[in-house]
């Protein structure tokens, strides 16, 4: 991604007040660790309740989006770019200049130079800063954040960032971070089917998924895949809803329309992608978590990918 002169003009020597917008399964235990490290800490939701709970619980305020809007970084963590573009639009006349509004939701890199263009106009910075770790690592504060945008402005945004960070790293333009974290989704959905398709082949001639596991966890097949996501939600049948299977369908899009933009083949990706939206699409939105691909398979296999006891 081509690189662009970074003329950004920070508010203040540092940032002091901070909002986080969108309070879902991640944006929940995100906005929580930002309490104490400064003056103010507003959060927004959709639904009002959300925030008035939250405030309750940990100790920020909630308030309105125009409130919001006003502080020195703004972060969000929505569904899709479409939800975050339609709040920027709101929040163009109330923002002030030298902020930086940072995106952790997992969008499209368009949107992202889109949403920056934007902001730019308005004496601010966008970047796009999307996150890894599930809700286990939004809660303990352990994230991985793949950040476009802005080197000042990132400099800036970061004693905020850090507060729900294990690891920041600086990727590119504005894009390049929704980018990195599409291809990054979609890897995972290549490794888990991977392990399911081999699970049960296992499974049909006779092994427990859960003694193939125990070998493979500690071999060359393992993956985040295989230590997690097939323990603690396929093989024991219980498909905790966290990040759903319509989302992750969205990201591996994301990464299809990326291949296609740069010609790139991509024959495994691809199918795969294919192979996640034809599963999404036998859920409504938002219903299911993204583990439940593995009932999709097992229609297809015939076979449950429990243990036999």
């Amino acid at each position: 991604m081509s690189s662009t002169p970074d003329t950004f003009a920070p508010r203040s020597a540092a940032p002091t007040s901070v909002s986080f917008i969108g309070l879902g399964a991640m944006g929940h235990h995100m906005a929580k660790h930002l309490v104490g490290s400064f003056d103010t800490v507003m959060v927004y939701n959709r639904n009002f309740d959300k925030a008035t709970a939250h405030a309750a619980e940990f100790g920020t305020q909630a308030v309105s989006l125009e409130q919001a809007v006003s502080a020195d970084v703004i972060f969000s963590c929505l569904p899709t770019s479409q939800v975050v573009d339609d709040l920027i639009k709101q929040a163009l006349p109330h923002l002030n200049a030298g902020s930086v509004w940072v995106d952790c939701t997992s969008g499209v890199p368009e949107n992202a130079k889109a949403s920056q263009a934007k902001l730019s106009a308005a004496g601010c910075e966008f970047l796009d800063a999307p996150v890894s770790g599930q809700t286990s690592g939004a809660d303990s504060g352990t994230l991985t954040v793949m950040i476009g945008g802005s080197a000042k402005a990132l400099a800036y945004a970061k004693s905020a960032i850090d507060c729900f960070a294990g690891l920041i790293v600086h990727v590119g333009d504005s894009g390049a971070g929704f980018a990195v974290k599409a291809v990054n989704n979609t890897l995972f959905a290549i490794n888990a089917w991977a392990a399911v398709e081999g699970l049960s082949v296992l499974k049909a001639h006779g092994v427990n998924p859960s003694d193939a596991l125990a070998c493979i966890n500690k071999a060359s097949g393992q993956s985040f895949a295989t230590l997690v996501t097939l323990p603690d939600r396929i093989v024991n049948q219980t498909y905790p809803k966290t990040f759903t299977i319509d989302l992750m369908a969205k990201d591996c899009g994301i990464a299809i329309d990326l291949q296609t933009e740069k010609q790139v083949p991509t024959p495994v990706m691809a199918q795969v992608a294919s192979l996640v939206r034809a599963a999404s699409n036998q859920y409504e939105p938002g219903s299911a978590d993204f583990s439940e691909f593995a009932k999709f398979y097992q229609l297809m296999s015939g076979i449950t990918l429990k243990d036999n006891h």
